[in-house]
């Protein structure tokens, strides 16, 4: 089986060797580039699984890099991790609208960015997809779903959606491996709910990254969500570290860690197809 093989697109020519050098012996093959008119070349001409790439470039920043990759047949859907200092919430924003599929800033640990790396190529080479922090479906099954929903007028069928505010922030401050943890407990929990409330045919999946979705019956939807928000707010507390628990408290307070959720049945429809059910979904999400 041949190697992974990752394009490394930073103008620190420093920073390029040492990620070139580690990643090399984690068992990759690496290209690397420290222009942005080159990194599209390379990805046009060679089979690469994941790009690293800087947003500050000599020449072309980094989102226009990622507009003319998307552009490419050969980059298409290749995931991009885009590694930078920018910090604020417009530039990851529109790195996402671009289809980044995660954002590191310096400095960074490299062993957060090794694991990021091997998530990402994990999840776009595994079919179904599952999503490696939760192993629930996710992409492109979720949205065969949906669009099987907006032609089924004979079901009392109904959607939840949930999301928990705040944790990109609580992501930053706590790290990645601390953000994983409350996001396989949250699972758990909607595990829990849709077995006691849902039926054998209920569907647990994510809309979005971190976003939950369920597809149950009507009748089901107010005994899920109840359960599910009570189980939050007892465990909130304990999602953060043993050392912070005091700052935990007045996080809370602030609202931070809170379930947001929306509903959504079919008489709310008819839909034109399952892009219609999301976007409806996602405009009705409230923290509760």
């Amino acid at each position: 089986m041949s190697k992974p093989q990752i394009l490394i697109v930073e103008d620190d020519l420093d920073l390029q060797e040492m990620l070139s050098a580690y990643f090399r012996v984690q068992n990759y093959d690496v290209l690397t580039a420290a222009w942005g008119e080159e990194a599209v070349n390379i990805g046009r001409d060679n089979p690469v699984s994941l790009i690293v790439l800087d947003i500050r470039l000599p020449d072309i920043d980094g989102y226009e890099v990622c507009r003319r990759l998307r552009t490419q047949r050969q980059t298409k859907d290749v995931p991009i991790i885009f590694l930078t200092e920018k910090r604020d919430r417009v530039d990851k924003l529109q790195g996402l609208e671009l289809g980044v599929v995660d954002y590191i800033t310096k400095p960074f640990d490299i062993q957060e960015l090794r694991l990021r790396v091997r998530n990402a190529i994990n999840r776009a080479s595994r079919h179904p997809m599952l999503n490696p922090v939760t192993d629930l479906p996710e992409g492109s099954m979720v949205m065969e779903r949906l669009d099987a929903l907006a032609q089924d007028t004979a079901t009392a069928w109904a959607l939840l959606l949930l999301q928990i505010s705040s944790l990109s922030e609580f992501r930053e401050r706590y790290g990645f491996v601390a953000a994983d943890d409350v996001l396989r407990a949250v699972t758990l929990m909607i595990r829990n709910a849709v077995r006691e409330f849902g039926s054998p045919n209920d569907f647990i999946g994510h809309l979005e990254n971190e976003d939950f979705l369920i597809i149950t019956r009507q009748e089901s939807v107010p005994h899920i969500r109840e359960r599910i928000s009570a189980r939050i707010r007892q465990s909130r507390e304990y999602f953060y570290p043993l050392r912070d628990r005091d700052k935990a408290r007045q996080a809370m307070e602030e609202n931070h860690l809170q379930l947001a959720s929306a509903v959504l049945d079919a008489t709310a429809g008819p839909f034109e197809n399952g892009e219609a059910i999301k976007e409806k979904l996602l405009s009705a999400l409230e923290v509760e």
